[in-house]
């Protein structure tokens, strides 16, 4: 390694915000922005136009009126780093850099829209309360999405205290295991402490993003792994095991051990957002077995030769997993079409304005010359 290298990296480990994420990859990106004198903070929270960022020189409130384009996918989001003014009131964000991963779900709108929830995360923590009955199909959606995001999915069944006997717990965590190939899952209690120091160990030195319902417990997980009550907890309903959203918007919290953490508001929904290569990674071993069907686009239904269906046949894939993968997979393909019919109408739209425009200045054009 070069002194050079060297020197970079000491600097960068030894940087104010390095507590934050900063890195060698971060301080090359932001050189342009340095240049002209801009400052660079990370934003921990953003409220209807403004945003804290913290900065070298502590956490600052910035307005993002420069950088909030009609894109949804591209407004400023929690975990962005972001170039800032160096001064002024208000103060500014002039642009943020170019994401590493992004956790997107679409939103209940009509209009097929897309809904960033946090930017630039190494792990996505899906938490799932052991309170209530557990949702595979919901676990399954959830880390679709992660995977899509370019995350590390984690799954956290949290309130393992409510599960008093071990050998219940022990298969709790095969089901989900068997919905969740490739990904690790851990039963914690975040008031008993089990369960702490092994997930406090996976997600140091990172970004991670708490993911859940209302009522997974995830601001007392946030609460137990920074070790200080920083989100209000509100107790959950009895009947059900759900409860009110505690987290209203999404919060970047430094960890006591290394790393960040991005508390989010309970997802009532969990909609994809064209999330093809997430879907297909949280069903891996049914598109290992597809690639052995006779037909290359057999639909797992009645085809002869489907090493999908021989599979449920001899026990060796659950007929629930199936229809879970069909399922996302119907939904995926129906975003993805209703997202492109909505870009093809709005080309649609600036061809016949423009096509328009270039009509009416033949006319003038023809009546100076009449």
């Amino acid at each position: 390694m070069s002194t050079s290298s060297l020197s970079s990296g000491s600097s960068t480990s030894s940087h104010p915000l390095a507590a934050y994420g900063w890195d060698e990859g971060w301080e090359a990106a932001f050189s342009s922005h340095a240049d002209q004198g801009l400052l660079a903070g990370r934003v921990v929270r953003v409220d209807q136009g403004q945003c804290d960022v913290v900065t070298a020189g502590g956490t600052v409130r910035a307005d993002t009126a420069f950088v909030t384009p009609h894109d949804p996918l591209r407004v400023v989001c929690t975990g962005d780093w972001v170039a800032l003014e160096p001064g002024g009131t208000p103060r500014y964000v002039r642009a943020y850099l170019p994401r590493r991963s992004a956790f997107v779900r679409s939103t209940s709108s009509k209009r097929s829209e897309g809904q960033i929830l946090a930017a630039n995360v190494d792990h996505a923590i899906v938490a799932v309360s052991l309170a209530a009955e557990l949702d595979l199909a919901r676990v399954e959606r959830f880390l679709a999405l992660a995977w899509e995001s370019g995350a590390q999915p984690l799954v956290v069944l949290t309130k393992a205290d409510l599960v008093a006997d071990p050998l219940t717990l022990s298969h709790l965590v095969e089901d989900v295991e068997g919905a969740a190939p490739g990904v690790r899952v851990l039963a914690v209690s975040s008031l008993g402490g089990d369960g702490l120091d092994v997930l406090g160990a996976a997600v140091t030195g990172g970004t991670s993003v708490l993911l859940g319902q209302s009522g997974a417990g995830k601001s007392t997980l946030a609460n137990a792994l920074i070790g200080e009550e920083v989100m209000r907890v509100h107790a959950t309903r009895d009947v059900d095991g759900k409860g009110r959203h505690t987290t209203t918007t999404r919060n970047l919290l430094a960890l006591p051990g290394g790393g960040v953490l991005i508390d989010t508001p309970g997802l009532r929904g969990v909609g994809l957002w064209d999330a093809e290569t997430g879907v297909g990674q949280v069903f891996a071993e049914i598109e290992e077995l597809a690639r052995e069907c006779r037909f290359h686009d057999c639909a797992h239904g009645a085809e002869p030769g489907c090493a999908v269906l021989a599979a449920i046949d001899d026990g060796q894939l659950a007929q629930r997993r199936l229809e879970s993968y069909r399922k996302l997979q119907r939904e995926n393909q129906w975003i993805v079409a209703k997202t492109d019919a909505r870009v093809r109408a709005e080309l649609r739209r600036d061809w016949k304005r423009k096509g328009a425009q270039g009509r009416a200045a033949m006319e003038l054009k023809r009546g100076r010359h009449a």
